[in-house]
């Protein structure tokens, strides 16, 4: 994608990655793909924010050089040197070894760690502001959004927040990299809550400080490192990041997320009894069966959602292992506070149970009604099963 003018000469340059099957590894995103957006300043002083990942360094380096001199840039901005921002830094020192790399003290050690990078780089310090001319730029510490290292940048004539992974998504805009362009934004705002979920939701409480410390500062665009810029409402992004970071203190939204997953099909018949009890309450519900849906996917409505229903059998005296790798993900990613029920088939004896009370004391989740049933699920276990996700349902509405 060719830069593009985001504000008067400030530039976007946007490499879109269709490329990697699994980001950091883990979060498949074969199907919406990623962009790695950095940022260009002209004025007196040329400052460039934030590389890119390294395999598509000669992409985005054409790209540079199509909109600047690399010789002519005075400094280097990087935000964050999580790999996906910094991986090309190694390129670009040997295009502009001039140019002046700014970064967190922390930042600056992990230059020599990652590159063995040590020459015409300075720490800024939090609050620090550089004078470009007319652009002036404010650098903000954000330790664990999410390395120890992150700082934001702020541009106090544009207003930009030049936030790096904050109030960032998952998704490649293919009209154009603006929120306006999109009159339904439903799908970034679902790839963002994704990504947040995903990648920032254990530091839930370093971003509502982050948050804070930028309250009361005016914010005409907010301009991530992955995904769209938001120039139309860009206190519609940060207010969403603020309210999902709420969501790791307390009481998060009246819904539920139905996790279940069947070995022979005898959980499985349960399922849209309990789903059937959930709706007739009237409480949303977010159904995902644990054994075709990658964990990614399910995250988002566990980290959202207040209730949570697991159905799963007992194996081998435990609960069944894929729900059990699900749990275990919600409990890294600090999915804390939830309310849940489990409903189950076993075979010759139970075992579930056991494992939700010993993993639930790790989660602080409350753990209320549960239904065990031996073999194939009786026409009372149906009739069971009804009601409890009925009762389920009105609990988590009305508290």
């Amino acid at each position: 994608m060719k830069p593009t003018p985001i504000s008067e000469n400030i530039y976007c340059l946007s490499i879109h990655d269709r490329r990697t099957r699994l980001f950091e590894g883990l979060w498949p995103i074969e199907k919406e793909g990623i962009t790695y957006n950095s940022y260009l300043i002209r004025d007196e002083k040329t400052v460039l924010i934030d590389l890119c990942k390294e395999l598509f360094q000669q992409e985005y380096l054409g790209e540079l050089k199509a909109l600047v001199d690399p010789a002519s840039i005075d400094y280097l901005v990087v935000n964050h040197m999580e790999p996906d921002h910094s991986g090309a830094l190694r390129a670009f020192r040997e295009l502009a070894p001039q140019a002046v790399i700014l970064g967190t003290p922390k930042a600056v050690k992990m230059m020599d760690d990652f590159f063995g990078l040590k020459e015409n780089i300075r720490a800024v310090s939090d609050g620090e502001e550089l004078e470009l001319g007319r652009h002036k730029l404010r650098f903000v510490s954000a330790p664990m959004v999410h390395w120890p290292e992150t700082m934001v940048t702020y541009e106090t004539v544009s207003q930009t927040l030049f936030s790096c992974d904050a109030f960032g998504g998952y998704g490649i805009p293919e009209k154009g990299i603006f929120d306006e362009e999109y009159p339904d934004l439903a799908y970034f705002e679902g790839e963002s809550l994704r990504y947040y979920a995903n990648i920032v939701a254990a530091f839930s409480k370093p971003v509502l400080n982050a948050g804070e410390k930028l309250a009361g500062v005016p914010l005409r665009m907010v301009a991530p490192s992955h995904g769209l810029v938001w120039r139309k409402d860009p206190g519609r992004i940060v207010d969403l990041y603020m309210r999902w970071s709420s969501y790791g203190k307390g009481p998060a939204e009246k819904g539920v997320t139905l996790l279940h997953g069947s070995m022979y099909g005898n959980t499985e018949k349960m399922v849209a009894s309990v789903k059937n009890g959930l709706e007739a309450a009237g409480v949303p519900v977010d159904a995902h069966d644990v054994t075709t849906t990658p964990v990614s996917y399910i995250l988002p409505s566990i980290w959202k959602n207040q209730g949570v229903v697991i159905g799963a059998p007992t194996y081998e005296g435990t609960l069944f292992p894929t729900m059990q790798l699900v749990l275990y993900m919600a409990e890294i990613k600090r999915a804390f506070n939830k309310q849940a029920i489990y409903f189950g088939s076993y075979g010759w004896g139970g075992g579930a149970v056991r494992f939700l009370k010993n993993q639930f004391e790790k989660m602080n989740w409350e753990l209320g009604e549960t239904l065990e049933f031996a073999g194939q699920a009786r026409e009372e276990n149906l009739k069971e099963a009804y009601e409890m996700g009925k009762r389920f349902g009105k609990l988590i509405l009305e508290g």
